[in-house]
């Protein structure tokens, strides 16, 4: 994302619309709630950014459907300039033809457009807010409000009539408006800064309504309205391009009225066209192109240079200073409850006069609390900032060193020496400490993969959780423009195997919001069929969870390896254990295969599995091992106490497992084991020189990340360097 910069943090919330509890979808399962359907949209518009787009950062799931939305905010807007701006109308136009032109590329309208939501920065350029609303709401079908503001309205919207919430048992979507109903939009918003006045303010809403339609009647709108409004003169006098601009907007009949696209290339913008780069995407970190191919230095370099009272904190993106200021104590619900957005009601007042049996309820008064509220409330990041006061300067631009200089000691912990031996929910949580580990990481993965040892070392200490996608990405090698190559995988066409995702999907780890929303469901089924796809020796296996399902057509022997190396770990590592579980029966096969098949994300919760992937990301293919011994290790004493039944039980609902324990465990346990003892036959064969898992440069990135049947047989007796004194 952007930096924050002259930018603040706004939030506005609004209101999913309720479903029946007693309805099921067209699959016999129970509805998802409206509110789940909006946050799974979402995320697509996070990762819009353009310069004439306010940026979404983040959505929060509250109580009764709630829904606060976290945006880039500016504080001035249009109403704040209407008589200022008259001289930059066709500026103004551009740019916010700009924004919308983006969204359409994006397949997106904006619906909601007026002077309230066209936002000035710092520089008087346009941003457009609350650009996503009508998208992430399925285009007003699941709230209860409309989706824009009635005298900016398109003619073609009125006539469609309000869209209510459709029956929860159809599949069908409302008619979408296209592009073309924000041109109107825009044209009613140019026509207003050069009159000078807001249109159709005095009437009731059902009469603009009424106006707006009968405008159809008229040749000349631009005219009429002017008449309508006493402005007559002041459109006479305005430039002809802008007057055909305006004429152009306010075409009454869609098929006629231009897009965004066409608008931008029209002969009205000669002049303006001129002073406006092409927008250039940013570059992301797996990407072909050249990262650094547009960045120029400045011919004055002491405008590099920053001064004491530079502000560090807008310099960095807005998703990370919105992550810090979560961390800082920052609440959302508090903030907009400070300015009376979110108003309590006492119980009381909400019963109903009158219950019928079959659950009807009368007498109550409609909670106008339910409808949207548009007004934007500012973050104050006074707490942050004042948190984060002592933090030098030079902490946001750590240098990287060479990497024989830096591989004895990580450079965050140089400064945070205490923090690092806190556990590691604690570290998590340390508003100081994240953000010198967020930015290390940041400049770590910009300068990837030629920093990606660095990226190793810093990760045995512990991963951000804001840039954990990324840095998981970097340990597993991954290079080039993978997007190109996951677009290039056909999705669509039908498998054998569809008919098995559908089914398993639903089942995995549903408690998690964005997992249980459709469009989760669709992301994850694409993403299995693409891997089946492009991987046609293998095959897809219907097993207790569907995370790395995915193996060859006969793999009975290398499950049973699996198993049997795993037995030989308990035998080395805890012999009573091992012995007594012999005793009564109690083999691996009968709880390990699900741990090992998934990688224990059938086993733990969403947030235990992220802590637990962080260190088996840094370990060979023998360290899931290990992770196995030490979760029998806590839960020791039970399974020695005893017998077969009573463990089948306990390994049926597993207790509570420390994970931090468990992982702290398991790196010594690793450390203890010699690496021809979890030497298997069917194991992976050796990796070739300059494969995605090296780093870059011919040599694996750790000892301890190479299997047995990768290393010299020289290595054995060279001094190694265990791997938990990296984290110590």
């Amino acid at each position: 994302m952007r930096p924050l910069r002259d930018a603040q943090l706004g939030a506005f919330t609004f209101f999913a619309s309720a479903l029946p509890h007693d309805v099921c979808g067209s699959n016999g399962l129970p509805l998802t709630p409206n509110s789940i359907k909006i946050l799974g949209r979402f995320q697509l518009l996070k990762t819009i950014t353009h310069p004439r787009l306010c940026q979404y950062v983040d959505i929060s799931r509250g109580k009764h459907e709630r829904l606060v939305v976290v945006t880039e905010h500016y504080e001035s807007s249009l109403n704040d300039f209407q008589k200022q701006v008259q001289t930059r109308v066709l500026q103004i136009a551009y740019e916010a033809l700009e924004g919308l032109e983006f969204m359409n590329k994006h397949g997106m309208v904006h619906r909601a457009l007026n002077a309230q939501n066209v936002l000035m920065d710092g520089k008087g350029k346009v941003k457009l807010a609350k650009f996503g609303l009508y998208y992430m709401t399925d285009h007003g079908a699941d709230v209860d409000f409309p989706i824009g503001y009635p005298s900016y309205l398109a003619p073609e919207v009125i006539a469609q009539g309000s869209v209510h919430p459709r029956d929860p048992s159809q599949g069908e979507n409302p008619l979408p408006s296209g592009p073309k109903t924000d041109v109107w939009s825009l044209g009613v918003l140019l026509f207003e800064l050069c009159a000078g006045r807001r249109l159709l303010q005095n009437i009731e809403i059902s009469e603009r309504l009424k106006f707006i339609i009968t405008l159809g009647c008229i040749d000349d709108i631009v005219t009429v309205l002017a008449e309508e409004h006493g402005c007559l003169d002041a459109i006479r006098e305005l430039p002809e391009n802008v007057l055909t601009l305006l004429r152009k907007c306010l075409t009454f009949l869609p098929s006629r009225r231009p897009t965004p696209a066409e608008l931008l290339v029209d002969p009205v913008f000669e002049g303006v066209s001129c002073l406006y780069a092409p927008f250039q995407q940013p570059v992301g970190l797996f990407s072909s192109s050249l990262r650094c191919a547009h960045l120029e230095l400045p011919e004055d370099i002491s405008q590099l240079c920053k001064d004491d009272d530079e502000e560090y904190l807008g310099e960095r993106a807005i998703d990370e200073v919105y992550h810090l200021w979560c961390l800082a104590g920052g609440d959302l619900e508090k903030e907009l409850t400070n300015k009376e957005i979110i108003q309590s009601k006492p119980p009381v007042c909400t019963l109903p006069n009158f219950l019928l049996e079959d659950g009807e309820s009368f007498g109550q008064g409609r909670d106008r609390s339910f409808l949207l509220d548009d007004t934007t409330v500012t973050l104050s990041l006074c707490q942050l900032k004042n948190r984060l006061k002592d933090v030098a300067g030079e902490a946001y631009y750590p240098l990287l060193e060479d990497e024989q200089s830096s591989l004895s000691q990580s450079n965050s912990s140089n400064e945070l020496s205490c923090t690092v031996m806190l556990p590691l929910i604690i570290r998590e949580r340390d508003t100081e400490y994240q953000l010198i580990r967020i930015i290390l990481f940041d400049r770590l993965l910009k300068a990837y993969p030629y920093k990606k040892n660095l990226v190793w070392k810093e990760a045995r200490v512990d991963i951000p959780p804001l840039i954990r996608g990324l840095a998981w990405a970097a340990l597993l090698g991954v290079e080039g423009d993978i997007q190109a190559k996951y677009d290039s995988i056909d999705k669509d066409t039908p498998i054998p195997t569809d008919r098995q995702i559908e089914v398993d999907i639903p089942r995995c780890h549903q408690y998690d919001e964005l997992l249980s929303s459709p469009q989760g469901h669709r992301k994850f089924r694409r993403v299995l069929k693409a891997w089946v796809v492009s991987h046609p020796d293998l095959v897809y296996w219907q097993v207790t969870h569907i995370h790395t399902v995915l193996w060859s057509i006969d793999n009975s022997h290398v499950i049973q390896e699996y198993l049997t190396v795993f037995s030989q770990m308990i035998a080395f590592h805890d012999p009573e254990l091992s012995n007594h579980l012999n005793e009564i029966g109690f083999i691996p096969d009968l709880y390990a295969i699900p741990w090992f098949l998934t990688m224990f994300t059938h086993v733990f919760p969403l947030h235990k599995i992220f802590h637990l992937w962080d260190t088996l990301l840094l370990g060979n293919s023998s360290f899931p091992f290990c992770i196995g011994v030490a979760i029998l290790q806590q839960l020791r004493d039970r399974l020695l106490a005893n017998g077969f039944n009573e463990c089948i039980l306990l390994f049926s609902d597993l207790p509570e497992i420390d994970i931090e324990r468990c992982v702290r465990e398991s790196i010594n346990l690793f450390c203890w084991t010699p690496k021809s003892a979890t030497y298997r036959q069917h194991a992976q064969p050796p990796k070739a020189q300059g494969d995605a898992s090296t780093n870059g440069f011919g040599k694996t990135a750790n000892y301890y990340s190479s299997d047995y049947q990768d290393m010299p047989k020289t290595d054995l007796v060279n001094p190694k360097w265990p791997l938990y004194c990296c984290i110590n």
